[in-house]
């Protein structure tokens, strides 16, 4: 499960977009920085009609009734055939940009939460879906969006049996065509990354609160990392 991210830099993430020549509209009026991404609040992300946008963080499908009962993660083994990400996964693909994201492991008789972090530059761009629900009650359209998750890597695998897709730069254009439609070929990218791409290390237990959104949060709990 990949419920809570940070995203507070966007420098490397623009930079690498620009590089990408990837075309894209800029929705994102002003970038906003938040440590603690909480289910239900604003996650950017690149789709694949081109916008780079705030999105929901937990997926609403088009033809859902209500928005009760959002995902905000899609396995990938089974993607392609549930009918809550089917479609989403054929034509509404999305990068997720994020700086990190936290996961929890039980120790004794509480739960630690780690920050995990790229290795080599300050961003993840994750494999997401997204789609468009109209809110009937508020009169206007929802974006919202999920996360991929795969098994995990050695890097993961002490902590959480789940980790995000992560989308390497050389497949971002592939991954957002929505032309491409060949599920092998889009299944390929949910192999988890290199372990040593991501690091990890404990940190304090304010993160289990949404309320809690500083920079303080990624403050190693202890002196050394645990990766």
């Amino acid at each position: 499960m990949c419920g809570r991210v940070g995203f507070f830099d966007d420098v490397q993430w623009q930079q690498a977009l620009r590089e990408s020549k990837l075309w894209y509209e800029n929705r994102v009026a002003s970038f906003r920085p938040s440590y603690n991404i909480a289910p239900s609040q604003q996650l950017p992300a690149l789709l694949s009609d081109h916008r780079y946008i705030n999105t929901s963080f937990g997926l609403i499908p088009h033809w859902a009734k209500t928005a009760e009962n959002r995902p905000i993660n899609a396995r990938s083994e089974s993607i392609d055939e549930k009918p809550m990400f089917r479609d989403s996964f054929q034509h509404k693909r999305a990068l997720i940009p994020i700086n990190g994201f936290y996961e929890w492991r039980k120790e004794g008789k509480l739960k630690q939460p780690y920050w995990f972090h790229p290795t080599e530059q300050d961003y993840f761009a994750l494999g997401g879906i997204w789609d468009e629900w109209y809110d009937n009650e508020l009169g206007r359209s929802v974006i919202s969006s999920a996360i991929i998750t795969t098994r995990p890597n050695a890097t993961m695998a002490p902590i959480h049996d789940r980790m995000p897709v992560i989308i390497p730069k050389e497949s971002w254009a592939l991954w957002l065509d929505s032309e491409v439609q060949e599920k092998e070929l889009l299944q390929e990218l949910f192999a988890p990354c290199e372990s040593d791409k991501i690091s990890a290390y404990r940190v304090s237990t304010r993160v289990n609160s949404p309320v809690n959104d500083d920079a303080a949060l990624l403050l190693p709990k202890q002196a050394v990392t645990l990766f």
